[in-house]
């Protein structure tokens, strides 16, 4: 729907729940809004007008772009109220898979920007997490006007210095690095971020993504266009929290100035292999089929990276399916990675896993000054006898210093109550020591289970609350080739259903770090990158599976009995 004349303002309803059927059947997914007409219908005028520069022929976009996009620039330009100068779409998130055009699409929806701009000297800035992808995205914008000679009298372009300038209003498109130095005091009245997957992993990224949008703020035109991939990782840091409040908006959960066009499977279908293996769905989330890409291509892209392994499929899943990883997958992987998400339980926290219970086994890992400290507790379902698996860690102001590389992961699991970060040490052992006082005040916890190697200050801190090698419910769990049998046995579980488990991405995360290391007696399990690859939670979680292995009741009964002799 669109109108030809403004009225009074009020914030827009952005929300597509019927967004599934919608891709099942091809339509838009930028829901019908009342947009100023004259100018929606401007807009998709200029932009047909330009050219392909690195396409045979050079086609004009009347011809070679797709509808998709079309909408989205009806969209963000046909919501300038005219009689206030303020932009009802201020954002737009735009997931979509590779080989779709987003990066050349973009970059020439930049262009119409400028070309459609009245602000004197207003600045457009395209930035991205490379250099190479900023300049792919100026070659377009740059290509488009040289191929134009009306735009090569409108505009002025200084490519040296990666600008293009509107020779009347004095206004500039031009690419910045990503990097909260630079963009500082930048005041913008549009920027696009290209690849915000990649972009989150970079250090202050969400410091650079408040300095443009408190840039903005006095602009009342102004727009962020956010457009990129899936993660080829479990999502974290800024990409995670946008995509998040663009799925919200999209399904009508709340409320906001950003428009999502997110083109991915409904969740069902991503965890369903049948399903997105399946090239007869993939015309759902590739909506450039038949021009940038096409079906038949994809199936021998889809082929060729399944002779690379699971873990490189996947991978190939996530860039040009947007399929979410769940847990990093690699030929060298842990086996059970390749099931975790069955054992999914999202309604397991601590106290529910308590409440469904008989008893309970605590496992700890960890705890070095730039290691997580992990706490897994494994209850067995009363009835059933499933086990039901629970997992918690702690990090010191050290340990967040020590490994920066793991920042956005670290806030992203924070936020999500499974990471809890202490003042200052030893306060991560008093949150350890509360986790067990909850497992023996309910009366279920038949034994604790450390690493002998690491223990620390564990050992002190749990004796404050009766949990000691005395009482028989503190045990030294051998670690190495002795613990594969709890690696295994959770593998099976995974399998055969009796391993649940409440989804965190810490878990997964820690899952996916996990990797197989061939000895010339045994398969051990270890973290894939050094330093980096956190599993201190996962080898806790093996550790209370070792002691669950042995059918304990609560209070000690069937425990295992040889305190800190490792079992």
């Amino acid at each position: 729907m669109e109108r030809a004349s403004a009225q009074l303002t009020m914030p827009w309803n952005l929300a597509c729940p019927d967004w599934p059927e919608r891709l099942r059947t091809g339509r838009s997914l930028v829901p019908d809004l009342p947009l100023w007409g004259e100018q929606a219908t401007k807009a998709v005028k200029v932009f047909d007008m330009l050219r392909l520069a690195d396409v045979p022929g050079t086609p004009r976009l009347e011809d070679a772009a797709g509808d998709w996009f079309r909408d989205i620039v009806r969209a963000l330009f046909g919501s300038l109220d005219p009689k206030t100068g303020e932009r009802m779409v201020r954002e737009l998130f735009v997931l979509v898979p590779k080989k779709n055009s987003k990066t050349s699409y973009g970059a020439l929806l930049m262009l119409v920007a400028l070309l459609l701009n009245l602000r004197p000297r207003a600045r457009f800035i395209m930035t991205a997490p490379t250099q190479d992808i900023t300049e792919l995205a100026f070659g377009q914008a740059e290509g488009a006007v040289r191929l134009d000679p009306v735009l090569q009298k409108k505009l002025h372009v200084r490519s040296h210095v990666k600008t293009i300038e509107h020779r009347v209003t004095g206004a500039t498109l031009e690419i910045l690095s990503f990097d909260p130095a630079v963009l500082t005091g930048q005041k913008p009245a549009g920027v696009l971020i290209d690849e915000v997957h990649v972009v989150s992993k970079m250090a202050k990224s969400s410091s650079a993504l408040r300095q443009l949008r408190s840039g903005m703020l006095p602009i009342p035109e102004a727009f962020l266009v956010q457009i990129t991939t899936q993660s080829e990782e479990p999502p974290s840091g800024i990409f995670l929290s946008e995509l998040e409040t663009a799925r919200a908006i999209r399904d009508g959960k709340s409320a906001g100035a950003m428009l999502p066009v997110l083109y991915e499977l409904p969740e069902a279908m991503q965890l369903d292999p049948l399903q997105w293996r399946n090239p007869a769905n993939w015309s759902m989330v590739t909506p450039n089929a038949g021009r940038s890409i096409t079906i038949a291509r994809l199936e021998q892209g889809m082929r060729e990276a399944e002779t690379r392994g699971e873990a490189e499929f996947r991978a190939w899943a996530s860039q040009h399916l947007n399929v979410q990883i769940g847990v990093g997958l690699r030929s060298d992987a842990w086996a059970g990675a390749q099931f975790w998400e069955r054992g999914i339980d999202r309604t397991l926290t601590l106290d529910a896993l308590l409440e469904r219970s008989e008893v309970v086994t605590v496992g700890v890992d960890g705890g070095g000054l730039d290691d997580l400290l992990g706490v897994a507790v494994i209850g067995r379902e009363r009835e059933t006898k499933r086990w039901l698996g629970w997992a918690h860690a702690m990090i010191s102001p050290e340990g967040l210093e020590r490994r920066k590389a793991n920042a956005a992961q670290y806030e992203t699991f924070r936020a999500d109550g499974d990471l809890t970060v202490v003042e200052a040490l030893p306060d991560d052992l008093e949150a350890l020591k509360h986790i067990v006082e909850r497992c023996l005040s309910a009366g279920l916890l038949a034994q604790v289970g450390v690493d002998p190697a690491g223990i620390g200050g564990a050992v002190d801190a749990l004796n404050e609350i009766g949990v000691n090698e005395a009482s028989k419910n503190l045990v030294g769990v051998s670690q190495g080739i002795k613990l594969m049998n709890a690696a295994k046995t959770i593998e099976r579980k995974l399998v055969d259903g009796t391993f649940r488990h409440g989804g965190a991405r810490l878990m997964g995360w820690c899952v996916g770090n996990a990797k197989t290391r061939q000895t010339p007696t045994a398969v051990l399990i270890e973290r894939a990158a050094s330093g980096y690859g956190k599993i201190d939670p996962l080898m806790a979680l093996f550790n209370a599976a070792h002691l669950m292995g042995f059918n304990p009741e609560p209070g000690g009964a069937g425990v295992v009995e040889q305190g800190f002799i490792e079992v």
